[in-house]
């Protein structure tokens, strides 16, 4: 489509309607059991003057401060952040019929993370929904753009992934009501917005920098049938990720990183730069794919502060389906998986998760426990002696004799190389072309 084209097709909504990306009045009310509403999302809400922050520390555990939200009830419980509480953490939670949700959001620097919330919604009449998380490139967008009432200042980066997070918020309102869920679409919609947004040009130029830079990934679904037929429509630009997670399967890439580097493996030993990603200034894609599966499944989305400081490819399923087997509630695993994160990420992380097909949680804990013993097994079990993740107790073995620290990093790129190996082809079986096989 030609620039022309694209102002011909410009977005309904103008940034003067920005408040309208609140969830509609009887979407922010709370939910009986049952089907879900025409229309939800979880979305985070601002806290009441009248809160007090909450302790919610464990034994010999350092206050945490996060917002903790009943979807989008405003009656959830608010945790206000505190300037001697680091770092902040947020969770929301969601559950109807046959729909379980939640979402975390973590900031390494307290006000200083630059990534956006995360946004899950579900539109029931269309059987269709979204979930999608943003990251702002803190190293291409560093330079601040804007300053709130209250004197404080905000990144390009920081402001590009809330920038674009509204756009895709409203994006998705317009294709429940009909427009069609395209990446073109999409990409009409973050540009129109960030046109919209506040810029500052900097005198210090480079190939690098950008203006509101922001990763995003994103699943679009529909249900097709009364069956369980779902069709899936992974977005994603920059190399933030989505995946689809079955018990039979396991975890399955559904998006392709935007570097020059592709294996997962290695993208844990190195850190290439990125080749596209969200920006106000330059030209960018929205790639995408469409897959048709299965009820039930789980849907996930995720920034690299989730999956880019494991040890292995497998850690991040093993992280998601250990701190499923500890949790009761939807409220319990996102809280469990916020703990987590915040034991080994040095970075900004936020998460988006959506169960689909599963009558309960517990129907859901229960059908994911096989799959979970098999991680542990093949790959936690195996671990080299002498990492920094300490197994839970569940996952412990008996002691051998001590090994030598100097061969340590020796038998890590070992069990690094061989967990991998193993892994690879189930977590790959979605992966999409790299552009050079799609000629």
């Amino acid at each position: 489509m030609t620039e022309h084209d694209r102002s011909d097709r410009r977005p309904a909504t103008a940034p003067a309607c920005a408040p309208a990306a609140s969830p509609p009045p009887d979407a922010r009310q709370p939910y009986p059991s049952g089907p879900p509403p025409a229309w939800w999302a979880m979305s985070p809400q601002p806290p009441r003057a009248s809160e007090t922050p909450a302790d919610r520390s464990g034994a010999g555990e350092r206050p945490v401060v996060r917002e903790e939200q009943r979807g989008s009830s405003p009656d959830g419980l608010v945790d206000r952040p505190s300037a001697d509480r680091s770092p902040p953490q947020r969770i929301w939670y969601e559950s109807h019929h046959l729909l379980q949700a939640l979402s975390v959001w973590t900031e390494r620097v307290p006000g200083r993370g630059e990534d956006a919330e995360p946004f899950v919604a579900h539109h029931s009449p269309s059987g269709q929904g979204l979930l999608s998380v943003f990251d702002g490139s803190g190293g291409a967008g560093a330079a601040p753009v804007w300053q709130a009432a209250d004197g404080t200042s905000r990144t390009s980066a920081w402001v590009g992934a809330r920038v674009a997070r509204l756009a895709t918020d409203i994006w998705f309102r317009e294709v429940s009501g009909g427009e069609t869920a395209t990446p073109e679409t999409l990409h009409e919609y973050l540009k129109y917005f960030l046109a919209s947004a506040p810029q500052r040009r900097s005198k210090i130029s480079g190939t690098m920098r950008r203006q509101l830079p922001t990763t995003l990934a994103a699943v679009h679904y529909r249900v097709l049938d009364a069956q369980g037929g779902l069709e899936l429509q992974p977005l994603w630009a920059g190399d933030s990720r989505a995946y689809v997670l079955r018990e039979d399967a396991g975890l399955q890439v559904l998006t392709r990183d935007h570097t020059r580097e592709s294996d997962a493996l290695e993208l844990l030993r190195t850190d290439p730069p990125m080749t596209n990603l969200v920006c106000a200034d330059r030209e960018f894609t929205i790639d995408s794919q469409r897959l048709r599966y299965r009820m039930p499944c789980v849907l996930v989305v995720a920034t690299d502060g989730f999956f880019g400081y494991v040890h292995t490819p497998p850690d991040f399923e093993c992280m998601l389906l250990r701190t499923l087997q500890q949790a009761h509630t939807e409220g319990e695993w996102a809280d469990q998986i916020r703990r987590e994160v915040q034991s080994y990420t040095a970075d900004d992380a936020s998460l988006a998760v959506l169960a689909l097909g599963y009558p309960t949680f517990q129907e859901l804990r229960d059908r994911f426990a096989p799959r979970y013993q098999e991680l542990a097994d093949r790959y936690v079990r195996s671990r080299p002696r002498g990492l920094d993740r300490t197994p839970a107790a569940s996952e412990a073995v008996a002691k051998p004799a001590p090994e030598d620290p100097a061969g340590l990093p020796a038998r890590v790129r070992l069990w690094q190389d061989t967990t991998w190996q193993a892994y690879r082809a189930g977590y790959e079986i979605h992966l999409p072309p790299a552009p050079e096989e799609r000629a």
